[in-house]
């Protein structure tokens, strides 16, 4: 069972329902043995009586005698008592109606005692001395144990409802006890790098989930610490590499402009240019990361229809796809008012295009839908690349990941354009996945962004669009 809260409120049900139990068999042990105690003290209070009837001196008296005597006396006590007479040498001298001929049995060196009488079912017996005669006194266990079972019954309800309410208050005080530790979960799950600033807040108390809290807030200290110097030196790296790069492109830009090379270090050049290039844009987008992280990047939002935004968009990819060759088309459906700052979200359009664009083969199809579910906006791109196994589409979003291509080349690029869309993505407060391609082979990202209120009374905006190529691409 996962629930500590479960487990505490189980043990605490089945403590308090066990120690009721005992208390209920301990109070059956008592009640019995202050029952049988009860009943001697009966049987020794009809005795007194019996001595009382039968006289000073009851050896003397005659059989007819006693008879008389006892007659009386035995007849208002029958309804509880069983007497029986035994004169020394003489046998039985009376013996009470109720024992219908029977004998009370005799165990030899006790005078109290409970025995089986046939006929009667259980009975307690008491042997006392009067005279030179044995007088026993005996008392059916019937209605001792008619109260005993009632005890019973009465104690089996109590510790059925016992064990319901200690489950109830169990759970109850449970929950109320993992309280701290639930709001410390809460928290510790909401702290993200991006918000390492956040604490979980301690009662002012000392008790040991709070110096759990104490504990967990000084380990957040020393994390925000950490990274807040891993980005300080990000940054600043990125920044101090951009002088001597520029320096470096500036110096081949006149080895070329002067002439004078050979065209094979005229190549050499070239390529270093374009080293050069692409470092500086590695550059530029670890620095766009680090300050996204530290929520340094300020975002124009604009609240309006994203429909025209996304035409305008698929215009430029359909001319990007056709100079590559390939198939564009788009589907830009539905209406709503979005909160988003067109020029990020045009750098994650073109970062997932691109994507799809190195990665699909030469005639392929790249497919853009934009549409609109109750409560956000949707846009995927979807390529014929070879796709992506499920267990790595999350991985495609982290720095620096280039999967295989097929298995025969890397991908081209940085390996940072999938974790910037996703940081401007963040920014918007959307999300943004990779999926299987819906036709065929391919890769599927897809990101949402919440919505405004949806108008309900212009008519939908749909815009489809198919490029026209002679490669015979379309399905």
């Amino acid at each position: 069972m996962k629930s500590i809260g479960t487990r505490l409120a189980l043990w605490y049900a089945g403590v308090s329902t066990a120690t009721l139990i005992c208390l209920f068999v301990a109070g059956y042990y008592l009640l019995n043995q202050h029952l049988v105690n009860g009943i001697d003290l009966l049987n020794a209070t009809e005795f007194e009586q019996i001595k009382s009837n039968l006289g000073a001196n009851p050896q003397n008296l005659k059989p007819a005698e006693m008879e008389e005597r006892m007659r009386g006396a035995a007849e208002i006590a029958s309804v509880l008592f069983f007497v029986e007479i035994h004169g020394k040498n003489q046998g039985v001298l009376f013996s009470s109606r109720n024992l219908a001929g029977r004998a009370l049995p005799d165990i030899p060196g006790k005078r109290v005692f409970t025995v089986e009488v046939p006929g009667t079912g259980e009975m307690r017996i008491g042997e006392f001395i009067l005279g030179g005669m044995d007088v026993m006194v005996g008392t059916s266990f019937e209605q001792m144990r008619k109260v005993m079972d009632g005890y019973t019954e009465i104690s089996l309800i109590l510790v059925c409802l016992m064990l319901v309410f200690s489950l109830i208050t169990g759970l109850v005080l449970s929950r109320a006890a993992m309280r701290p530790v639930r709001l410390i979960q809460e928290t510790a799950n909401h702290i993200r790098s991006d918000n390492l600033s956040e604490r979980i807040p301690v009662a002012d108390v000392q008790d040991e989930i709070s110096n759990l809290a104490r504990l967990l807030n000084e380990m957040f200290d020393r994390l925000e610490l950490s990274f807040n110097q891993i980005r300080r030196f990000t940054a600043e790296a990125s920044h101090e590499l951009k002088t001597p790069l520029s320096l470096v492109r500036l110096h081949a830009e006149n080895l070329l402009m002067e002439g004078g090379l050979t065209p094979a270090q005229e190549e050499a050049v070239q390529m270093q240019l374009e080293e050069i290039t692409r470092l500086n844009k590695i550059i530029e987008e670890l620095l766009f990361l680090s300050r996204a992280e530290a929520h340094a990047v300020r975002l124009d939002y604009r609240r309006e229809d994203p429909g025209p935004f996304m035409v305008s968009f698929a215009q430029d990819a359909r001319a990007l796809a056709e100079h590559r060759g390939m198939v564009f088309q788009s589907r830009i459906e539905g209406q709503g008012k979005v909160d988003f700052d067109p020029k990020w979200l045009r750098q994650v359009l073109f970062n997932l295009l691109q994507n799809a664009l190195n990665i699909s083969p030469p005639g392929g199809r790249i497919s853009l839908v934009s549409d609109f579910s109750v409560e956000c906006w949707r846009v995927a791109i979807e390529d014929q690349g070879p796709g992506v196994p499920a267990a790595q589409r999350e991985r495609i979003f982290e720095r620096f990941v280039r999967l295989e291509s097929g298995g025969a080349h890397e991908v081209k690029g940085s390996g940072l354009g999938l974790a910037i869309s996703r940081s401007i993505i963040g920014l918007h407060r959307g999300t943004i996945r990779a999926e299987a391609a819906l036709h065929g082979t391919g890769l599927r990202v897809v990101f949402e962004l919440p919505i405004g209120d949806m108008p309900g009374t212009p008519a939908p905006f749909v815009v489809e669009e198919f490029a026209s190529t002679d490669a015979g691409a379309e399905r």
